[in-house]
């Protein structure tokens, strides 16, 4: 596939570097060709210093020839500007990084399909869920809805006084233990997708799929405390900020230390009342501890400086706080960010990876989530009439040890799946992944 990517920022480069291992032809536009200057260094990256809203540079970049057009500059209209010249002038399909939640209401999907904007993207709105769930449910790592909430992602760590630690799989897959299916574990620095002589470790960080009405069983399981949230402190007034503040129940007291003194003025008319906004330096002790930090329930660190971000996070564990969320949004300090036990990682590169994974398999993909402490994805597929996948049972289809199927939904019904599972045409499927493997999928699902 030939694509496009406008804007060599933190997200523009790592989607190229990302597509580019994968084989894809990339090609990365931007009006700084500093920011171009990493693609010397023998990556398949064609640079092209130009403006994505320039008629001739899109003309001199080929754009009648592109399968995928990207624009994730950090200006919105920017980016909405250069996907509608790229429609008209060719381009196949469009994808546009946005920061105006308007745009993505769904009365709205067909007013900007008409012009040439294929799919948007929010990476700011999504961070900010992702820190809700992740507020609402401190026991958990990693919390994720799949088919619309039928399904239920966890990935938790487990402590020595978890009742599956030192298990093997094949003791907790018994008729008594059918609420779960274990779908990875993430041990150090490695991803293994379990088979039934694989055991539960101390440390281990395992990801397991649910139905929601048994969560409260694998918080049991796992030896894990039935906390609640109530005061929140986050450090850093950006966007994903305001925005957790807005998603966040309004029983929940939430500060918002922010350094600038405008923004804090700005951002104290955007949030609402159970929010409060502290103009200071949040790596302040003596501020946060009038604050309030020795009795606050989460810490959120969402500075533009992932180091700043994993420190104060270590700070705020030592002064007793139990649930710790950090904005990393360099790729290579996030396993150090799990070692330093940091309770979630939230990463917007990883947010934009997963979306536009969705545009480049050719299967009936509704949804990609590319996981921060483990590298591996979860895909939403469609299993197709006649497709490789609805041909033998589960425990026959020789899938490759990369790859496990974690759940389906059949006639609105979810479905944890086993070796005697049939996957049936039309079923919706969620499977689990390495990140080599993503490719694979269509083989089995078209």
């Amino acid at each position: 596939m030939k694509i496009l990517i406008a804007g060599a920022g933190e997200v523009g480069t790592h989607l190229a570097k990302m597509l580019s291992r994968e084989k894809h032809d990339i090609i990365l536009m931007d009006p700084d060709e500093e920011k171009l200057a990493f693609t010397r260094s023998g990556m398949e990256i064609l640079p092209i210093a130009g403006n994505p809203t320039s008629l001739n540079d899109l003309e001199e970049a080929g754009i009648n020839r592109i399968d995928l057009f990207i624009s994730v500059t950090t200006e919105e209209t920017t980016n909405i500007t250069a996907c509608m010249l790229a429609a008209k002038m060719g381009a196949a399909k469009t994808f546009a990084r946005i920061n105006n939640y308007e745009y993505l209401l769904p009365k709205n999907k067909e007013f900007f399909s008409n012009l040439g904007i294929h799919s948007m993207i929010y990476p700011e709105m999504l961070a900010a869920k992702e820190i809700v769930s992740a507020i609402r449910r401190p026991w958990t790592r990693q919390y994720w809805d799949l088919l619309g909430g039928a399904l239920i992602l966890l990935g938790i760590k487990i402590r020595k006084n978890a009742h599956i630690v030192n298990k093997y799989l094949t003791e907790l897959t018994s008729s008594d233990n059918k609420f779960y299916h274990i779908v990875a574990i993430k041990r150090g620095n490695d991803t293994i997708i379990p088979y039934g002589n694989d055991r539960i470790m101390d440390g281990d960080i395992v990801f397991f799929t649910s139905r929601k009405a048994d969560i409260e069983e694998i918080r049991r399981q796992t030896g894990k405390s039935d906390q609640e949230v109530k005061k929140a402190l986050i450090m850093g007034g950006g966007r994903i900020a305001v925005r957790t503040s807005q998603y966040l129940p309004g029983n929940i007291h939430v500060k918002i230390i922010e350094t600038l003194k405008d923004k804090s003025i700005r951002i104290s008319e955007q949030v609402p009342i159970n929010t409060l906004i502290i103009n200071g330096d949040g790596r302040d002790t003596d501020l946060l501890m009038q604050e309030g930090i020795q009795d606050t329930d989460a810490f959120v660190a969402l500075t533009e400086n992932s180091s700043t971000n994993i420190l104060a996070c270590l700070a705020a564990k030592r002064y007793g706080v139990t649930k710790t969320i950090a904005q990393v949004e360099n790729i290579d300090y996030i396993p150090m960010a799990e070692k330093l036990d940091i309770g979630s990682v939230i990463n917007k590169k990883l947010i934009a990876a997963s979306h536009i994974y969705q545009f480049l398999l050719d299967a009936d993909v509704a949804t990609v989530k590319c996981l921060t402490f483990a590298n591996a994805d979860v895909a939403e597929l469609i299993a197709r009439s006649g497709s490789k996948i609805t041909k033998k049972k589960v425990k026959n289809l020789r899938l490759p040890k990369d790859m496990t199927l974690g759940g389906l939904i059949r006639n609105g019904e979810p479905m944890l799946i086993n070796g005697e599972t049939q996957i049936q045409a039309h079923d919706h499927v969620v499977v689990f992944c390495l990140e080599s493997a993503m490719r694979k999928l269509e083989n089995f699902f078209n």
